[in-house]
């Protein structure tokens, strides 16, 4: 009964997404920058009651749209300022991709597919780790996913007299224009460009004059415009500075995270192991009508390119311009997984020595991986973080481990679903170890909530909270309180400031620094370590440390009794 019922599955499935990503979501301190950054925008929105123009530490923020900002600004209208909340959309949109995503493949190939096809999404190491991370990009890889799944529907029909159903390419227009208001016009280029060549390549050009094109047109528009004008209106020049200065210039010159046009292969290999593995086998399986013979070879082959168009050319897009990070790539996931899920249905079907031969190659690669692995642990980690090291050694024991008992299990017929299914969950297992120990060890070094709560009792003095050199993005979020930026602008220092030149957030020179410290007013100053024996040297009266996390220290220039409230200190 369960596998003749569709909604029920793709119900089931959504839960148990939801079961991967929401428990402790909102236990880690948030990661600085980008997290930091997107949660202290989305509070500034509930806090100043603007949902129109984006700030970050009071200051306009023009690089992204508000689609994102708006959806956390929910949640923490409903959970409060806290991580959970600002990470809640993240992870809603992840759900949401794997649920498209198996209503996606079992269109193409089946209910086993599509079942398959979620595991290897929603179990890749790089899709489960952006899961539960505060960014943009989960919503415009769930927008981008639904448009193209959308665009996949209305384009299956009979008939070539039957017009492409209208519904779908409405529903795909719309899931556009939210993509464009999640991360910018980058949606819809993608999006029409996977489609047009798609067509181009099936020779289906011609279909496009019976497309509802004038409808998709205006839903689009209608969904986009009103947030772009009010925004021009409110801030003269927003346009110019967010389609030329932040996406052309920046697509075609921008050196920032500057990478190779390699950089993304390891980001695949690694983000989706051990499932790209069985995409080999899942191509060869659609491509010669493996897996649903009654849907007809020419359907298979028509869905086959339209997962390769769809993954090669965000590939190759993003891999043009040098300014680059792997999230980037989170879009380009789901065809990927359908592949693979493919794939791992096949391994089902096919005779047992071939069956044999393929699990001893994954087993044999499993190894491999994991001796190298503990090898590199152990001579460039082992001395630096042993704790973290060993961590690692068991990680890489675990996955070899995993892989031979599928080796074994898999081998019998009756029993190569499960094998694969409990495969799955210790993936999900080893996700959960590689998730948690990163955060843990990794967070001195990338989050200030400790920090946050040292100062915190000191500013219920009205003390001024600054920060030299740099800027701590989620300070603000944490205690409420402006940031004082001194002699640093940094990303904020592309759109003109609203305070002002004069503003007492902004302190341009050393020597003002100095006439502020030393005014009689309580101040606390976050400096990195090694600006340390300077700040010592020039600021009088003498700075005490009133606490530490990681590289960065709070400078208290003990004008005022400190604060009876304690706190602790970490490294």
């Amino acid at each position: 009964m369960f596998a003749s019922h569709r909604s029920l599955r793709l119900s089931v499935y959504a839960l148990l997404a939801a079961i991967l990503y929401l428990p402790g979501l909102g236990r880690p301190a948030l990661w600085e920058p980008d997290e930091g950054r997107y949660a202290e925008i989305a509070r500034e929105m509930v806090a100043s009651g603007d949902y129109v123009t984006p700030r970050d530490d009071y200051e306009l923020y023009f690089e992204k749209p508000p689609l994102v900002y708006w959806a956390e600004a929910a949640a923490i209208e409903i959970f409060g300022v806290n991580e959970f909340a600002v990470r809640l959309p993240a992870a809603l949109f992840s759900v949401g991709q794997v649920v498209i995503t198996a209503a996606l493949a079992e269109s193409m190939l089946g209910a086993a597919a599509g079942l398959l096809a979620a595991l290897a999404l929603a179990l890749s190491p790089l899709f489960f780790g952006l899961a539960r991370f505060a960014t943009l990009d989960p919503a415009l890889a769930f927008f981008l996913t639904a448009a193209l799944a959308a665009f996949y529907a209305a384009s299956q029909f009979d008939s070539f007299d039957a017009p492409p159903a209208p519904g779908w390419l409405i529903a795909s227009a719309a899931m556009l224009a939210l993509g464009t208001l999640a991360k910018g016009p980058v949606a819809l280029l993608l999006g029409l460009a996977i489609v047009f060549i798609w067509l181009a390549w099936e020779r289906r050009l011609a279909e496009i004059r019976r497309m509802p094109l004038l409808r998709g047109a205006v839903v689009y528009f209608a969904i986009v415009v009103p947030w772009f004008v009010l925004m021009e209106m409110r801030n003269p020049g927003f346009l110019s500075f967010f389609f030329i200065h932040e996406h052309l210039q920046r697509y075609v010159s921008s050196n920032e995270h500057g990478w190779g046009p390699w950089f993304f292969i390891p980001i695949v290999l690694g983000g989706t192991w051990p499932w790209i593995f069985f995409a080999p086998l899942g191509w060869s399986a659609i491509r010669g009508d493996d897996i649903r013979s009654e849907s007809g070879s020419g359907r298979q082959r028509s869905a086959a390119s339209f997962l390769a168009v769809w993954f090669v050319l965000i590939f190759v897009f993003f891999s043009i311009p040098r300014s680059k990070l792997g999230t980037y790539i989170l879009p380009a996931l789901p065809p990927l997984a359908i592949v693979a899920g493919c794939g791992l249905v096949r391994l089902c079907a096919i005779p047992q020595d071939s069956r044999r031969r393929i699990l001893h190659s994954f087993l044999g690669l499993n190894f491999a991986l994991a001796m190298i692995s503990i090898a590199a642990l152990w001579k460039f980690l082992r001395p630096v973080d042993p704790a973290l090291a060993d961590d690692g050694v068991l990680l890489a024991i675990l996955l070899a481990g995993a892989a031979l008992v599928l080796d074994l299990v898999a081998n019998v017929p009756r029993y190569t679903f499960r094998a694969i299914v409990s495969f799955a969950l210790t993936i999900y297992l080893a996700n959960g170890v590689i998730s948690n120990y990163a955060r843990e060890h990794a967070a001195p070094r990338v989050t200030y909530r400790n920090l946050a709560h040292i100062v915190q009792p000191y500013l219920a003095t009205d003390c001024v909270l600054a920060s030299y050199r740099h800027y701590i993005q989620s300070l603000p979020f944490y205690t409420g309180r402006r940031e004082t930026r001194v002699l640093y602008w940094g990303e904020l220092s592309e759109v003109p400031p609203t305070s002002g030149v004069n503003s007492p957030f902004i302190i341009g020179s050393d020597a003002r620094l100095n006439e502020i410290w030393s005014s009689g007013g309580c101040m606390i100053l976050i400096a990195n370590e090694r600006d340390l024996p300077a700040l010592r040297k020039s600021l009088r009266p003498a700075p005490v440390m009133i606490g530490f996390e990681g590289k960065k220290s709070a400078l208290y220039n003990g004008v005022v009794a400190p604060p009876s409230a304690g706190a602790s200190q970490t490294r």
